[in-house]
């Protein structure tokens, strides 16, 4: 049974009554109504919740009960995973196989990565006379978005914890209700207390306390690159590391010898997964002149495979997006490139049906890539399409945004493609559709953010380096 009606916080292992009256309300975006709520904290929550993490710190914590605990958490999350599948494709829209791949079964398998990065770890090494030291961190705030609810929980919680850290988490307010249910199963699993709590409210004010707060070490954002560079901000007052997962405008890039077929086939889907609202998402794809007509056809048939709708339908691609301000951001985006001059080829801004926040899957042509829709994250079903004449110019159109986390490219001869991708700026390339690698680094260059989560890297994000130097 789901219990929507969430009135309390996690803190020090206990559900306890939050000092705030307030509450958050859930919206289905499919049905536009309230589904539950969570409470509004408290600065003074906040407070509680870093002291019980500070507590329960110990900078001495062996690896074997950091082992423990991940494995805990792991096989708590195994056993919720049907809940929270149910969850995240009510609370923020997922379609069900969306729901039950993307957002859960690649949670886990992150997870599972993070356990063995840990067993494969070496804390302590010898350069010559010293013995460097890799000690946990402290507390960490961690503060996620609505998009992946438990993925970007996972990739931050668990490589904070197998570090030794302690935690206090802040879920976005759109889709916090799947973070309950997990804590819920971690609180059955017996995490020892005060490793994890769970605070809930504003951004502004529960995020920034979090952010700021003089006992809080680390501070682990992932959103957009305006609050990123808020949030890093604020902690600069207390001097804190930040780590920071922002936004993204990642290019495909489809080299004159690629398989254009499976180039755009696989680009098309990477832009419209989770509709759009997927920070790695490919959405510019940039297409030699000399096969451009040819991409913009495979372009159209594909996306009328892109079906929208209910997202319990096992039919259904698309869901609506996450919230109706969410709809009306991508509405505004669609409306202004039709005024910039790119050329509409599938979609638009009309909304879809009368209840539920949808938009079309929708593709320009054309796209000038110094144009708001070449240049700016819109975190929607919206694929830019964009010509170049030779690869210079490619480059020049891939390196032109001020965003660097994800991208593709494609081309028959791989190590072309290599060569490639290395003068690309960006945290994270497919090359000829590669798959995930849940056991390598993930981050951005320039504006897409700071720092790197999963593998070796961003289990050392919440590592500090102690040198002691010995006598010879």
């Amino acid at each position: 049974m789901h219990n929507y009606d969430r009135k309390n916080l996690y803190i020090d292992g206990k559900w306890v009554s939050p000092t705030g009256a307030g509450v958050i309300d859930v919206i289905d975006p499919a049905t536009e109504q309230v589904i539950g709520s969570v409470p509004s904290s408290a600065p003074e929550d906040v407070d509680a919740a870093v002291a019980a993490a500070r507590r329960a710190f110990d900078p001495l914590v062996t690896v074997a009960e950091r082992r423990d605990r991940l494995a805990k958490i792991i096989e708590a999350m195994e056993k919720a995973l049907p809940d929270i599948t149910e969850t995240i494709g009510r609370e923020m829209g997922a379609p069900l196989r969306i729901a039950q791949t993307a957002h859960t079964q690649l949670a886990l398998t992150a997870a599972r990565g993070i356990l063995s990065t840990l067993d494969n770890y070496q804390f302590e090494e010898r350069v010559g006379n010293s013995l460097l030291v890799r000690e946990p961190y402290g507390v960490v705030g961690a503060i996620t978005p609505w998009n992946y609810p438990l993925y970007q929980v996972v990739v931050k919680v668990l490589p904070a914890i197998a570090a030794g850290c302690t935690v206090v988490l802040k879920p976005a307010n759109e889709a916090p209700l799947s973070l309950f249910e997990l804590v819920d199963a971690i609180h059955e699993a017996g995490l020892p207390p005060g490793v994890l709590n769970l605070v809930s409210g504003p951004g502004a004010v529960i995020g920034e306390q979090i952010a700021g707060h003089p006992e809080v070490d680390l501070v682990s954002f992932t959103g957009s690159t305006t609050v990123g560079a808020r949030v890093a901000a604020i902690a600069a007052q207390t001097v804190k590391k930040v780590t920071l997962e922002l936004g993204g405008k990642s290019a495909n890039v489809i080299l004159d010898d690629a398989d254009l077929t499976a180039a755009v086939k696989v680009g098309v889907g990477n832009c419209f997964l989770n509709g759009g609202q997927t920070c790695v998402a490919w959405t510019r794809m940039l297409v030699p002149r000399s096969r451009y007509d040819d991409a913009l056809e495979l372009i159209r048939g594909t996306v009328t495979r892109y079906s929208v709708g209910d997202p319990f339908d096992p039919a259904t691609r698309i869901g609506p997006v996450a919230s109706e301000r969410q709809m009306e951001t991508v509405r505004g985006f669609i409306d202004r490139a039709e005024r910039d001059g790119a050329r509409l080829i599938a979609g638009g801004a009309d909304k879809i049906g009368d209840v539920g926040f949808y938009v079309a899957p929708t593709v320009f042509a054309d796209v000038d890539p110094d144009s708001e829709l070449g240049q700016e994250e819109v975190f929607g079903p919206v694929l830019a399409v964009i010509p170049y004449e030779d690869e210079q110019d490619a480059l020049r159109i891939a390196n032109g945004t001020r965003y660097g986390l994800s991208g593709a490219v494609w081309s028959g001869d791989v190590d072309r493609a290599t060569t490639f991708a290395r003068r690309v700026q960006t945290g994270q390339l497919d090359i000829n559709g590669g798959r995930h690698n849940p056991l390598a680094p993930f981050g951005g260059y320039k504006q897409s953010g700071v720092g790197r989560e999963l593998g070796r890297a961003g289990l050392e994000e919440y590592l500090q380096l102690k040198s002691l130097q010995l006598p010879e």
